[in-house]
């Protein structure tokens, strides 16, 4: 019996833990007043060609200051070029045209690229409904 009460209150535990961390990974205030956006759950259905592709988009006073590339399954050949290609376009883009705004890609590594332009327009839409 003791066991079992264990297990649930354990199991118990980790989800909560699991739901708050939830929030925590999406979006968050640094200390210097940016926020980062982390698509790792936001994201988790966007693919490129071999899985998610997760990014942290740090915004400050309405504006994209920087992308970060988290880790991901992508050939290194073709995720490289992609991030070297759209690495720095969104910066000091206001967050309210990042919808809009049209970015190039990355020739010869399309679902690369894609999956980090969709990545950091939901980072931007998450940042406007919940800063």
């Amino acid at each position: 019996m003791m066991k079992k009460i264990f297990a649930f209150v354990l199991v118990a535990g980790t989800a909560a833990a699991l739901m708050s961390a939830d929030k925590g990974e999406q979006i968050m205030t640094r200390e210097d007043g940016a926020y980062v956006v982390n698509t790792t759950t936001l994201g988790k259905d966007v693919m490129g060609y071999e899985g998610p592709t997760p990014l942290k988009v740090y915004i400050r006073k309405n504006k994209i200051e920087k992308i970060e590339f988290l880790p991901n399954q992508e050939t290194p050949k073709y995720w490289n070029a992609a991030k070297k290609h759209l690495a720095e376009k969104w910066n000091g883009m206001a967050v309210k045209n990042v919808k809009t705004t049209q970015v190039d890609g990355r020739t010869g590594a399309t679902f690369s690229s894609d999956a980090i332009k969709q990545n950091v327009k939901l980072a931007a839409e998450y940042y406007q409904k919940n800063k």
